[in-house]
């Protein structure tokens, strides 16, 4: 097993290497939690350093099979730099990129089109006021129309309009996406994001009437959030999560 901080791949620094080790953890993830769609939906992340220069998956692997050398490097018109040998889906780096030419915060950008989360993006009120994963979600959220398969350029302005400064964001008969200064971040987003329209789903199947929670406890949710995980989370769970690949999946950081 190669170390986090040791480059398997020539040419790349240590710091590359670490973000490509927790993207190729982080995919793998998606799909251990069962949020991937065959060898469609994209991870994203900021190579460090001073260049426009990304990260995202070859087109055709399995988010179970991403490893920290597969990963293919593009600059912000998608164009894949290096030895050019894979290729990556045009499609899924119109949102990324459009994410990361706006937003200098956004070092990972992580899109899933996950049962629970289309299932309530296909629903006119949105996410509801219905869990405490919800209240995380619902003070960093955002809506995107959905304009068909992302293949054109002009939807990149509007995409980036809807989004806003916001976290998290519904497109709209489509899926869900999070925007983290980190992977791990970007990661613990996600997984509020689907818990919460996981509930809501399953709430709505019990039949019964809904109990919403008070836009006074909303108010608030984010003070406590950032307070109990010390802002999003990742940094506390990340370790434990690549603990847990480490024991059952440790291929991805080869």
């Amino acid at each position: 097993m190669n170390d986090v901080h040791q480059p398997a791949k020539p040419g790349v620094t240590a710091a590359e290497w670490e973000r490509r080790v927790d993207l190729a953890a982080c995919y793998r993830l998606v799909a251990m939690f069962g949020w991937d769609v065959l060898i469609f939906t994209h991870i994203s992340a900021r190579v460090p350093g001073p260049e426009h220069q990304f990260l995202i998956n070859p087109y055709g692997l399995l988010f179970s099979e991403i490893t920290a050398s597969s990963l293919v490097k593009v600059d912000l018109d998608g164009n894949v730099l290096g030895d050019g040998a894979a290729e990556i889906n045009p499609a899924g780096f119109v949102i990324h990129s459009a994410i990361h030419a706006a937003r200098e915060d956004a070092a990972c950008v992580l899109h899933v089109h996950s049962i629970n989360g289309i299932a309530v993006s296909a629903q006119d009120e949105g996410l509801l006021p219905l869990s405490q994963q919800s209240t995380v979600v619902l003070t960093s959220l955002a809506y995107h129309d959905y304009e068909g398969i992302a293949l054109n350029d002009d939807e990149k302005p509007r995409l980036v309009r809807d989004l806003g400064d916001k976290r998290f964001l519904m497109l709209r008969n489509h899926g869900l996406l999070t925007v983290g200064g980190s992977v791990a971040d970007a990661f613990l987003s996600m997984y509020f994001f689907e818990a919460a329209c996981m509930i809501q789903v399953r709430a709505q199947a019990g039949g019964g009437p809904l109990r919403l929670i008070g836009d006074d406890v909303l108010a608030g949710a984010h003070v406590q959030f950032s307070r109990v995980t010390k802002g999003v989370g990742g940094r506390l769970a990340w370790p434990a999560l690549l603990r847990k690949l480490d024991r059952s999946d440790p291929g991805y950081r080869s």
